[in-house]
């Protein structure tokens, strides 16, 4: 039974002023790096065979907490980058609201394309699905941990498991530094087995930041 534990990066300056990070990379702060520091011991506990993270700093560093514990080689994937928003990135999201209104609105609702050039949730599902499958295959059998982002992290696991986005959009954020689990077996495929695990309680943060 293949294992995949899916793990948000930890906290960020944008994080904190709820700032449209998207795709722009930017690095952990003492936060985030004290959260990967804690939650890497946990991680390890579980004997992974493979890290795999987005290459985006946030994500790597976080990876690298659980490297140092375990030996292993960090492997980094593009595709597990966090969702594109387009004209959004580098703005908060209360000047987000006064710029884009409309969008805005459309977002909030959950619209899969609100416009504002951001990637479309479709695309974003199957993007960071195959990623997650990619990641699986390199340990088949046995648990792999990829590091990634709030709203990628959903909605691939959405895609793995075949939920519309009525359904997806039950499913709570991640928290940073907190992660979901999948188990993949020849009877069932893939099903979740825990969400929004970690140590440190805190409020969920938006993905878009």
């Amino acid at each position: 039974m293949t294992r995949l534990i899916i793990w948000r990066h930890g906290n960020t300056d944008w994080n904190a002023a709820s700032r449209v990070q998207g795709q722009t990379d930017v690095p952990l702060n003492d936060l985030g790096r004290e959260q990967a520091r804690t939650a890497a011991p946990l991680l390890a506990g579980l004997r992974p065979d493979a890290i795999v993270a987005s290459d985006l700093c946030r994500a790597v560093d976080t990876a690298a907490a659980l490297a140092a514990l375990t030996g292993l080689p960090v492997r980094t994937d593009a595709r597990l980058r966090e969702r594109y928003f387009g004209l959004w990135q580098g703005l908060s999201l209360s000047e987000v609201a006064e710029r884009f209104p409309d969008e805005y609105a459309r977002w909030r609702a959950g619209d899969p394309d609100p416009g504002a050039e951001i990637e479309t949730l479709d695309d974003l599902g199957k993007r960071i699905g195959a990623a997650f499958q990619d990641a699986a295959d390199l340990a088949a059998g046995g648990p792999v941990v990829v590091a990634t982002h709030g709203g990628g992290a959903r909605q691939g696991v959405g895609h793995l498991l075949g939920w519309d986005h009525a359904v997806l959009r039950s499913l709570g954020s991640l928290s940073n530094c907190h992660w979901t689990e999948l188990r993949h077996d020849d009877v069932r495929g893939w099903h979740l087995r825990a969400h929004n695990v970690g140590l440190i309680t805190q409020p969920a943060l938006t993905e878009a930041v």
